[in-house]
């Protein structure tokens, strides 16, 4: 299989990038492949990780100034993700 050239994190949306973050761990996890290039898909996927969790810091600190109060300080409140949800319910 010829692998083509990864875009470049940066230019990558989150659901983009998640995409082939995921393809590359089923790449990974299947194990039928040489050495050098699990180390190549290795890195790869850390470089993904770091976008996802850079681009899920930006959206916390929108979301932060969404939410300012008044007197323009952020607040910061916990995100109930829909399992959080259930679990209080």
């Amino acid at each position: 299989m010829a692998a083509t050239a990864p875009q470049e994190s940066s230019e990558l949306s989150y659901e983009q990038s998640l995409q082939q973050l995921e393809a590359l761990v089923a790449r990974l996890e299947g194990g039928d492949i040489p050495l050098e290039d699990a180390l190549r898909d290795f890195e790869r996927g850390v470089l993904l990780v770091r976008h996802l969790r850079g681009r899920l810091d930006q959206a916390q600190q929108k979301i932060e100034s969404i939410m300012a109060a008044e007197n323009g300080e952020a607040v910061a409140q916990p995100l109930r993700l829909d399992e959080d949800a259930d679990a209080h319910d």
